[in-house]
């Protein structure tokens, strides 16, 4: 009779194996990655020589983790945390970093969760996340995007978008949960909105997209890019494609609407000590 592995047998055995089915899901992401572009179940398929049922198993949990999307002609794309985890291995200057430092020191002196997002072509995209310390999380999973029409962070980055990039994106949303019959009305009620916020700097929700829980994004800049800019000049006071935001979420109690200045104020001094905003 064979001798029993010991633990340390069994962990490096398991080492050395790996585990098949994850390399083979991954092999199905990796053909996504490499092509760049939607592709059909069946190319997917013959590029991987595997039954397009067993290709269709792991595609379908590759888009329960928003690794993959299915587009609406039934192709198979990249989902959103791809691009998400991209992007954070090869930030510049160390801003992810920085970014995140900040994030930190808010939860701890706000007791409030954090986001970071960044925009990109389908619109504004977590891509780190600092739970509050709270037994109720509330803070969106890396690689989730944001909506443009009822999340603090889609509204600042509308705000700081020219119209030709934002308004396909908003129009799409109130398509699908349409709540206005005037669209023209909503639109002017939206584009007063986002100047609004272009003139405080920031933008605040109040229970929008979760009852009793309110969030303030602001614009996340480098100091050294934005100094560049003329006290004169009338370009500040327009879009200037936003790309990164900070968004702090809490509680009605933690985040009050009467105190949404002063809480401001604490955030872009956090900030500063890191050199951003």
């Amino acid at each position: 009779m064979p001798a029993a592995k010991s633990p340390i047998d069994s962990a490096t055995t398991t080492q050395k194996n790996g585990v098949q089915s994850l390399e083979t899901g991954l092999s199905v992401l990796d053909i996504l990655i490499e092509r760049r572009e939607p592709m059909m179940l069946k190319d997917i398929a013959q590029a991987l020589q595997m039954h397009p049922a067993k290709c269709h198993r792991y595609l379908v949990s590759l888009i329960r983790k928003d690794y993959a999307q299915q587009l609406a002609d039934g192709r198979y794309g990249l989902g959103h945390r791809v691009d998400a985890l991209s992007h954070r291995a090869h930030c510049p200057n160390n801003l992810l970093e920085r970014l995140t430092l900040i994030a930190h020191d808010i939860k701890d002196t706000l007791h409030c969760g954090v986001q970071i997002a960044k925009w990109f072509t389908e619109g504004p995209i977590i891509i780190q996340s600092v739970e509050p310390d709270s037994a109720i999380s509330i803070i969106t999973r890396v690689g989730s995007r944001m909506p443009l029409s009822t999340s603090a962070t889609g509204q600042l980055f509308a705000s700081y978008q020219s119209d030709t990039v934002i308004w396909p994106l908003v129009m799409a949303e109130w398509r699908d949960h349409e709540t206005y019959d005037d669209m023209a009305q909503k639109r002017q009620t939206f584009s007063e909105r986002c100047a609004n916020i272009r003139t405080q700097g920031y933008a605040m929700v109040t229970g929008d997209m979760l009852k009793g829980i309110n969030a303030i994004s602001m614009p996340a800049l480098i100091s050294s890019q934005a100094s560049h800019i003329d006290d004169h000049s009338t370009e500040k006071h327009a879009p200037i494609g936003l790309e990164y935001a900070i968004t702090v979420i809490g509680t009605n109690e933690q985040l009050p609407v009467h105190k949404q200045h002063d809480l401001v104020a604490q955030i872009r001094a956090i900030a500063q000590r890191y050199d951003v905003m």
